[in-house]
């Protein structure tokens, strides 16, 4: 049984949520981006490895073996997103204008995102694994919610793309996603 639960970073540019303002000095606005980069490059490879975890497993796996990893993969990725949101905090404003703002909305878009992949680990977590079926028609479900919050994160990277703040952040070795595994889907 396999199912495509994305190995996305979702989020993971959503740190800092349309960080698209007016630059007061694009020093400053480097020197903000890094030290966020810098913070949060090692939540992003605990997330590409905890999907490529999900990924490796639900290709040939067990009911009871996806479930344990994918349980374990959404405590992980919860963690990350909880990590990178107190990077953003301890980062302070962003030199943009409206900065503290942009700081609030990244820092409420990551704790959204840490507590969906919570409610995922919790929905994966109430599973029986005893019928295959049942169980793959539950799986399906947390399949669909996992699609709503990498939704979250796409929109995010998009906004964030659109920005000077954006443009440094892509120089940065931090903020640049980590290779993952291509997922497959099936039933």
């Amino acid at each position: 049984m396999n199912i495509k639960l994305v190995a996305a970073l979702s989020g993971g540019a959503a740190l800092l949520l349309a960080l698209s303002g007016c630059i007061d000095d694009n020093s400053k606005v480097d020197g903000y981006a890094k030290k966020v980069c810098d913070e949060v490059q090692p939540q992003l490879k605990k997330i590409t490895n905890a999907n490529e975890s999900i990924t490796s497993t639900a290709a040939d796996g067990k009911p009871a073996d996806i479930k344990k990893a994918d349980s374990a993969a959404f405590q992980e990725i919860s963690a990350a997103y909880a990590a990178m949101s107190d990077s953003v905090e301890n980062a302070g404003v962003p030199p943009v204008d409206g900065g503290e703002r942009v700081q609030k909305d990244a820092v409420k878009e990551l704790d959204a995102t840490s507590k969906a992949y919570a409610d995922l680990k919790r929905a994966v977590d109430k599973l029986k694994t005893n019928d295959q079926g049942d169980f793959a028609e539950g799986l399906k479900g947390v399949a669909e919610e996992l699609g709503k919050v990498n939704k979250v994160g796409d929109d995010a990277i998009k906004k964030l793309q659109s920005g000077e703040i954006g443009k440094s952040m892509s120089t940065q070795s931090g903020c640049r996603r980590p290779a993952s595994a291509t997922p497959t889907k099936g039933s």
